[in-house]
């Protein structure tokens, strides 16, 4: 197949000269792993004591990898990037909240975006994190089979009830609906709840999409038996096939409780397995859409392969390709030129509440070898090509 993912003219189409500069220096500072860990201290203790680094934080990695700190604030980029063909899944990005009240906004933020993605093409999916809607130890009890008090039985008919809200008006205005994944000890809990979901809501088609990730050695034969679950009842399976975010945590954990580690043995075990959900779910489209959310030029290729052998239309609505914001523009762009269905990823929130997941990005970053590198030599390549005018 054609290499098409050098092309930075195309990767780059949108970025100014400005914004391209400020890239590099983005990504060169990720690259860097101790000043990664003293700018995640330094902006902690800044914001949360109240210090005037918004500002700053807003002009550098904020607008690199947010879309802005409301949904209407998106516009302009949902609309910028759909100019190329990229669309984008609005992503309320705040992380770590406890209250009622605060999964309650989270849960009228999805309502809102599902509303703002009825309306607009270029946001073909809404999405929201399980624990935007209930705390996670309630995940985490129920996954151990532990009994729940009545006080928290009342409070996971509450998580219920939103998930139901969420995913029933999604279904209503025709909208598909993606549902992250998190840690495996909360992990449990939620794939019954978004099962539960696709039973009532993929009657007729893709609604709801729940998340694997393929670090998780176990995540492949899961989807055999959640597809053997659907023939036999009748539903749609929509997944979102990513590699996984907590890695690191994961490790440590199970290596503090002393049980087997659920991530792959190698990065070479986690690759084949992304690749064997990818040709699992393309083998059986007939009941399956799948989200292929990597930033792995190779799985990706694999997935267009698969698709030519296949004799899958390139524009076929049960295969999407998402990249995160500020994230393999040399991936989403050259892709969505070539035809095929691109989303982006795009956070937003206010900046306070959005650093954690800025912080996990970075840190992300750091620790996944060779996607900074991949990044900056892009981004170098696009800069000698402009000077070369």
């Amino acid at each position: 197949m054609e290499k098409i993912f050098n092309n930075t003219q195309v990767a780059f189409s949108l970025k100014s000269d400005t914004e391209l500069d400020r890239a590099y220096f983005l990504f060169k500072m990720i690259a860097n792993q101790p000043l990664v860990r003293i700018g995640t201290a330094v902006t902690n203790f800044a914001l949360k004591a109240n210090l005037p680094v918004e500002g700053l934080i807003r002009a550098t990695v904020f607008d690199h990898f947010c879309g802005g700190i409301n949904e209407v604030d998106c516009l302009s980029v949902v609309d910028k990037m759909y100019t190329k063909g990229v669309s984008s899944v609005l992503d309320y990005s705040v992380e770590g909240k406890e209250a009622e009240d605060q999964f309650d906004a989270a849960l009228e933020m999805t309502l809102k975006t599902i509303e703002f993605a009825r309306e607009r093409q270029a946001i073909p999916f809404a999405v929201f994190k399980p624990t935007g809607f209930g705390r996670f130890e309630l995940y985490e009890k129920l996954g151990e089979k532990q009994t729940l008090t009545p006080e928290e039985q009342a409070e996971w008919n509450r998580v219920m009830a939103r998930f139901d809200l969420v995913c029933k008006d999604a279904h209503s205005k025709n909208v598909a609906l993606l549902i992250d994944g998190e840690e495996s000890w909360m992990q449990d809990a939620a794939d019954d709840l978004v099962t539960e979901m696709m039973r009532k809501y993929n009657k007729e088609k893709t609604i709801v999409f729940n998340t694997l990730q393929m670090y998780r050695w176990d995540r492949l034969d899961y989807l055999k038996k959640l597809h053997e679950q659907a023939i036999k009842e009748g539903f749609f399976i929509g997944m979102k096939l990513v590699r996984g975010a907590y890695m690191e945590k994961e490790i440590v954990r199970a290596a503090e409780k002393g049980y087997p580690s659920p991530i792959c043995a190698s990065k070479e075990a986690t690759d084949e397995n992304y690749d064997g959900a990818v040709r699992y779910m393309t083998d059986h489209l007939e009941v399956m859409s799948v989200f292929a959310g990597t930033h792995n030029e190779s799985s990706t290729y694999t997935l267009m392969e698969l698709m030519t052998e296949k004799g899958i239309k390139i524009n076929d609505d049960r295969i999407w390709f998402g990249q995160l914001y500020g994230m393999s523009d040399n991936i989403s762009y050259n892709m969505a030129a070539n035809g095929y269905n691109v989303a982006k990823y795009l956070p937003f929130g206010p900046v306070k509440d959005v650093m954690p997941y800025l912080i996990r990005r970075a840190e992300e970053n750091t620790s996944v070898a060779g996607q900074t590198s991949r990044e900056l030599e892009m981004i170098k390549a696009e800069r000698n090509r402009r000077k070369g005018k």
